[in-house]
């Protein structure tokens, strides 16, 4: 999956996660219900794909200088 896909998710994550925290965990149609999935489900994902941006961005390597005390 490539950046923008993470990132897209991303934000589709946090809406969700934003109409459930607002109200919308379960709606109805008609005859049909439908109910949106479960917070700490979707929190969890949102921390999942946090990592995987995070360590997309991030540069794979770090390099220190340690200078020597005289």
């Amino acid at each position: 999956m490539t950046l923008v896909e993470l990132k897209t998710r991303h934000d589709n994550l946090l809406q969700a996660i934003n109409k459930i925290e607002n109200g919308a965990q379960e709606y109805r149609i008609g005859q049909r219900t439908v109910r949106r999935a479960d917070l700490s489900t979707l929190y969890a994902e949102l921390q999942n794909l946090s990592g995987q941006i995070d360590r997309m961005e991030r540069p794979a390597a770090t390099v220190a200088v340690l200078r020597r005390r005289r």
